[in-house]
């Protein structure tokens, strides 16, 4: 394919022909199949994940739904005492609740933010200090508040506490459900509760109401530029040793190293803007998968002397939680030594751990991919693991694998106003009047990368 210059079906040219002058190639794609295996991630967003732009700053919008972020937990201890099913409880027994990702659905880690979602009228159900869990009743009659009345003892209300990040429910506003609470029942800090629907009497009037925020990013693309070294007119009628056409191998070359840098980027590159100072033009950075997942999504740490499966099970059953909105299959992208590892019958190998510790669960294959590379597939209970090995995972990146989820990035060439900056190529740019050729490689094109939290890095140590 390194001699393919013409998109145009049944008409493949053998190199470039010298009696094109400044000709415009529009090679888009096709670069991505100039040997797929040391490129393999432009390759699978080139093929299944590519969705133009008509901007080089290109925005796009998360939605996290609202069934992901229900749940809470305990943020001061709750100990209402014995408590009457069906009869609120005392005017001091205020339950203070908190949540772990913000009006967007992003998760804020340790970070305490209000519950928005709790509403009157809705049922919640709270695991006790033993494990149990205990249902309460907001009131349909109670109010909601935004920092006023935060402390209060008594009134039916619902205060957003945005100091502090947390909600505050009445006591007065709460009536157990199903079994008793008694008197030496306690919810700790952290215990975990969730919303589990709600409940009004009939003819009642409308409920209260929230809804879901969705978050704006943005992204970039980056002007990738290839140049082949001006040939001199003497040197293209030259029969060189080896390969005859010197111009014809150096193009191929190009083509390669254009792929590369591409490929380069998208694993790599750490988004951003700036000026060029001599010629006050912006310059623009599109982001990597790798260091925007590091950043924002998830990170998964193993070893590679006793991690079975047992440890990817535990690691998996996080990343593919329901709530969080991804596939349950992700494409990981991953070193040369992670695959060796991963195919090791010997000991402190995967195979040799997995076997020992859940042999009923292994499910490791290698199977063909769709575009010419060797996938080793991990199948957990939760979802699978495609493993593909990427070359330039290496040096600082060795022990590096990257689970993508395809779903949620996008290959964004430039493309507007009947104009394409996908992959093309220039000929004859040298100055008029020079006695050789000069040709270019250009691509304008970024990465997007949505939902962090569907990525994620597996690091071996």
């Amino acid at each position: 394919m390194s001699t393919f210059y013409s998109g145009q079906a049944g008409n493949t040219l053998q190199g470039v022909s010298i009696n094109d002058s400044r000709r415009i190639f529009n090679f888009g794609e096709r670069v991505a199949e100039l040997a797929p295996q040391q490129s393999p991630f432009f390759t699978y967003l080139s093929k299944v994940s590519k969705t133009p732009t008509d901007d080089p700053v290109f925005k796009f919008l998360e939605q996290r739904h609202q069934w992901q972020r229900r749940n809470f937990e305990v943020w001061e201890a709750f100990d209402p005492g014995a408590e009457v099913v069906g009869t609120a409880l005392d005017a001091n027994d205020d339950l203070h609740i908190t949540c772990h990702y913000d009006r967007y659905g992003n998760p804020s880690g340790t970070t305490d933010h209000c519950c928005y979602f709790i509403l009157p009228g809705q049922v919640i159900a709270l695991a006790n200090d033993d494990g149990n869990v205990r249902r309460f009743k907001i009131s349909p009659s109670a109010t909601i508040e935004t920092n006023a009345g935060t402390g209060a003892s008594n009134g039916l209300y619902i205060c957003h506490d945005t100091t502090n990040g947390m909600t505050e429910i009445t006591g007065e506003a709460l009536t157990p459900l199903g079994d008793a609470i008694a008197a030496a029942e306690a919810f700790a800090v952290d215990n975990k509760g969730q919303v589990i629907g709600s409940a009004f009497a009939e003819g009642t009037d409308t409920p209260e109401s929230w809804e879901d925020k969705m978050y704006d990013r943005e992204g970039y693309t980056q002007i990738f530029k290839t140049a082949c070294s001006i040939f001199s007119g003497t040197s293209q009628a030259t029969r060189y040793r080896g390969k005859a056409n010197e111009f014809q191998r150096v193009w191929a070359e190009k083509l390669m190293e254009h792929k590369m840098d591409i490929e380069q980027a998208v694993l790599f590159g750490y988004g951003s803007t700036s000026y060029d100072q001599s010629t006050s033009a912006p310059i623009r950075y599109t982001w990597g998968i790798l260091p925007y997942t590091e950043s924002y999504g998830k990170v998964y740490s193993f070893n590679y002397a006793n991690s079975g499966y047992d440890a990817f099970l535990d690691a998996m059953e996080d990343y593919f939680a329901p709530e969080g909105g991804g596939s349950g299959n992700k494409l990981v992208l991953t070193s040369r030594k992670i695959i060796s590892y991963l195919n090791k019958l010997g000991d402190g190998g995967f195979l040799k751990n997995t076997v020992g510790s859940s042999q009923y669960n292994l499910d490791v294959q290698n199977i063909k991919g769709a575009f010419g590379h060797t996938v080793t597939v991990v199948d957990t209970i939760f979802g699978k693991l495609h493993f593909v090995a990427d070359p330039l995972l290496r040096g600082p990146w060795e022990n590096y694998a990257v689970a993508v989820d395809m779903n949620n990035v996008a290959y964004r060439p430039l493309v507007g106003n009947g104009h394409s900056r996908d992959t093309f190529i220039e000929t004859n740019v040298q100055d008029n009047g020079v006695d050789g050729r000069q040709d270019q490689i250009i691509t304008e094109a970024g990465l997007e990368i949505s939902l962090p939290e569907t990525h994620a890095i597996l690091k071996f140590s």
